[in-house]
């Protein structure tokens, strides 16, 4: 390094990018040329003053606290999903008592600064459907609101529960291209035919060619419309369903406050 130190060129380079969280590798990088014992320990230096260590090498500024950029943070692809991406998208009002994070790499979970995450490893079809959400150093990585509904359809155990999902379908207009294509990329027949049960009997038009598609490639068993719930209720061959919930009750409770 020339006549700068160390540790002004590095403090200049975090401040000004304004990089809250950083990986060690990260900095390696941008300073290749650089002696990397002496740059190591600098990096150290740094962290001891203004930064926490989240796991080995991954720091976070002690006055960052957007959970949802840490939790991207923690994994290669990390994404934000099932129920904490429908209470962002605004399709729930109910809070998750942990971050759920959709990635492709086995991953424990973990607390980290007072928040839990919890890691969902799914194949890499299924990670799709995913936008940059906010600015700057709040921006974040998350399934977008079609792939979010998919998404809980698919693993509802982690979508904060089957009425939730049953209000948040029938009060978002949804993008039929999207769904279909999402759709196929998580392979689920069962819950597919979920998704567009409920948007025939909520008459969500914009659907239409997602109903249409899901017909012509539902499974040819009979699934429970909650799969949770109890194993009873009135056979559905149009869509090959056990309605353990009536039709007049899903209304009801679509149309019910939060």
């Amino acid at each position: 390094m020339q006549n700068t130190s160390y540790f002004t060129e590095l403090k200049r380079h975090l401040d000004e990018n304004q990089i809250d969280v950083f990986c060690i590798n990260d900095i390696y990088t941008n300073f290749i040329d650089y002696n990397k014992r002496r740059l190591k320990r600098t990096i150290q230096n740094i962290v001891d003053l203004e930064y926490y260590e989240i796991e080995k090498g991954k720091f976070v500024r002690r006055t960052f606290r957007n959970e949802y950029v840490i939790g991207n943070f923690l994994t290669e692809d990390a994404t934000i999903a099932y129920w904490s991406a429908l209470n962002i998208h605004g399709l729930t009002e109910q809070f998750p008592n942990k971050i759920y994070i959709q990635t492709t790499k086995n991953k424990k979970n973990k607390e980290v600064l007072g928040i839990n995450y919890q890691f969902i490893k799914v194949i890499p079809k299924k990670i799709t459907g995913i936008i940059n959400q906010g600015v700057g150093t709040n921006q974040i990585r998350i399934t977008n609101i079609e792939k979010t509904i998919i998404d809980c359809f698919d693993l509802v155990k982690y979508s904060g529960g089957f009425m939730e999902l049953i209000r948040a379908l029938k009060r978002t207009k949804l993008d039929a291209h999207k769904m279909i294509e999402y759709a196929k990329a998580i392979d689920n027949k069962a819950a597919i035919k979920r998704i567009a049960y409920l948007s025939e009997l909520f008459n969500k038009r914009e659907l239409k060619s997602f109903i249409k598609y899901a017909k012509t490639h539902k499974s040819k068993n009979f699934d429970l419309l909650d799969i949770f719930g109890s194993e009873d209720g009135e056979y559905n061959s149009e869509w090959n369903l056990r309605l353990n919930i009536e039709p007049e009750n899903l209304i009801e409770i679509a149309n019910s406050i939060y």
